[in-house]
């Protein structure tokens, strides 16, 4: 079964998920500027497919047990190779939200955004036949080193991570600079009023009107967080940024 979400637009980007809990969603996608971009301007349309609608077993399994032993159950080959094949559209990139996968980064993010779409398969019990995965073309992403009961919440944050950078979703384009790993780093802490919070005070470098002040010690910050937190980031970003003899 397909259920179609979204508002359709001449120049939406379109959105599938492959999943067998089709009522996971929308979620967190259907509210703030991600969902006003998907419901209201028909920026990008959301569309669901439901697995369990491909089985051809009577009794509508679409799972068995591992090739080898083991426990658990693992999705069939032919059940995922029918649901994706039943797609219509431009071919678009194809992820499986899987721990065992490649981090997902906002070089690949930036890469889905610039594409005709996404299509996304949310696995469940010990995963996907890997037959299918590699022989549809499948990447394979984890959102984190931990793993999820199945691959709906980890597909929601891969979503939203591309959505946000289509043009027109985001109010201001600049706002996009000097987020965390456009340039390598994280990003800066953020204060706001009031100026005093529990005996803590806002930084006098942010109120002081000085814009270059305020750029430098927004810079320190970045870095020195990133060397703190990221220590990953920040050997890649030094790599980067220190001179070739």
């Amino acid at each position: 079964m397909r259920t179609d979400l979204g508002v359709v637009s001449v120049m939406h980007w379109p959105v599938t998920v492959l999943t067998m809990f089709p009522e996971a969603f929308p979620g967190p996608l259907g509210v703030s500027l991600i969902g006003t971009a998907w419901r209201e301007r028909g920026l990008w349309s959301l569309e669901t497919v439901d697995i369990r609608a491909f089985s051809d077993d009577r009794r509508g399994f679409l799972d068995d047990t591992p090739a080898g032993g083991g426990p658990g159950a693992v999705l069939k080959a032919d059940v995922v190779a029918r649901a994706l094949d039943s797609l219509d559209g431009p071919k678009r990139p194809l992820l499986y939200m899987s721990a065992r996968g490649r981090p997902l980064t906002q070089a690949r993010v930036k890469d889905w955004a610039t594409a005709d779409g996404l299509v996304v398969l949310c696995g469940r019990f010990e995963g996907v036949d890997q037959r299918v995965l590699d022989a549809r073309g499948f990447e394979e992403v984890a959102v984190g080193d931990a793993v999820l009961a199945g691959g709906e919440a980890a597909a929601m944050v891969a979503i939203e991570a591309c959505v946000r950078l289509l043009p027109g979703v985001l109010g201001q384009a600049a706002s996009l600079e000097s987020e965390s790993f456009e340039d390598g780093l994280l990003e800066h802490p953020q204060y706001t009023r009031p100026r005093t919070f529990e005996g803590h005070d806002i930084p006098e470098v942010l109120l002081s009107g000085d814009h270059q002040k305020v750029a430098r010690w927004r810079q320190e910050q970045r870095e020195q967080t990133t060397r703190e937190r990221r220590p990953d980031l920040w050997a890649a970003f030094a790599d980067k940024t220190t001179p070739r003899g």
